[in-house]
């Protein structure tokens, strides 16, 4: 096995989000303008906010995905190069723009625009095979708006786990609401990250408990996002759960993604379950005090102080 010089290797999507606060319910046409609390342009992308995340607390992270080649794209590599991410691997795009992200949050609930631009071009062909052969720890995000890297994902893990990574997916949503296609990928991925709604969607159930028990009967460990609720695991064959902390929260874009990179950040310094998975939350919990996904995004120290 090749020497790890890099802790964390995210392939994944990143875009400028356009975070409106405040927005109506049903936003009038007709040409109608409101007015709302607060606008804020920053990084997003499921995968760029949990390397951004990842980075802040201390990991050595890369990131491979694609942008446009435009100012947006200018941006997102910007935005995350600032925060010691690696993105010598990104590829620049010429032929799509860089995708685009309008947030209407309203309180704790937020509705999601996306014009995918380049998103659906990202293949797995795209991350150099000495990336995996540096690095420790695999991390893919938003798998059904991918379909080349859901497409090319075994092959790709498969390469990870044998140069020595471990893995880890978070699907994201899945705006077909099909949620199908993860046969193959589960059993090569030790770590699956949903949020409670996404677990009951891939499991087909309507009950949490029997959807973790489903996805784990998979081939993977699945650690749900549960919001104000915690967090769960299994452990041992059992169910683990770890509350969530009192917070008084701005705003919760990319809560799910600084969850990531905590529970990341907590594996790969050896940490036990429970323990990483407190950190997890806590990261998650700590990102919702300012807007956008990585403006309150914690250190290490501050996490674990």
């Amino acid at each position: 096995m090749a020497f790890s010089d890099l802790d964390l290797l995210v392939v994944g999507d990143a875009n400028p989000d356009v975070i409106v606060s405040g927005a109506p319910r049903a936003p009038a046409f007709g040409q109608r303008e409101h007015l709302v609390d607060a606008g804020h342009l920053v990084l997003g992308g499921s995968g760029a906010i949990t390397a951004h995340g990842a980075a802040r607390l201390g990991l050595r992270t890369a990131f491979v995905g694609r942008v446009g080649d435009d100012p947006a794209g200018t941006f997102v590599l910007d935005a995350l190069a600032r925060a010691g991410v690696d993105v010598s691997a990104c590829v620049v795009d010429p032929g799509a723009p860089t995708a685009l992200t309008v947030v209407l949050a309203d309180g704790a609930d937020r509705a999601i625009l996306t014009a995918p631009g380049c998103l659906d071009r990202l293949d797995a062909a795209d991350v150099p095979p000495e990336l995996l052969r540096r690095t420790r720890h695999v991390h893919v995000s938003s798998y059904f708006l991918q379909p080349l890297l859901a497409a090319g994902l075994p092959g790709l893990y498969a390469a990870a786990r044998a140069a020595g990574a471990t893995t880890s997916l978070d699907t994201n949503d899945d705006p077909s609401d099909r949620w199908q296609g993860l046969d193959e990928v589960l059993p090569l991925t030790d770590v699956l990250l949903p949020n409670e709604r996404e677990a009951l969607a891939l499991a087909g159930t309507d009950h949490l408990d029997a959807a973790v028990r489903v996805l784990a009967a998979r081939g993977t460990t699945p650690v749900v996002k549960c919001g104000g609720d915690g967090a769960l695991t299994v452990d041992g064959g059992e169910p683990l759960r770890v509350p969530a902390v009192t917070a008084r929260v701005t705003d919760t874009v990319g809560a799910g993604d600084s969850f990531n990179a905590g529970l990341l950040a907590a594996r790969l310094r050896g940490l036990p379950v429970r323990r990483a998975l407190e950190v997890a939350v806590a990261c998650g919990t700590l990102s919702t005090r300012a807007a956008g996904g990585t403006a309150a995004q914690p250190t290490w120290e501050e996490v674990t102080s």
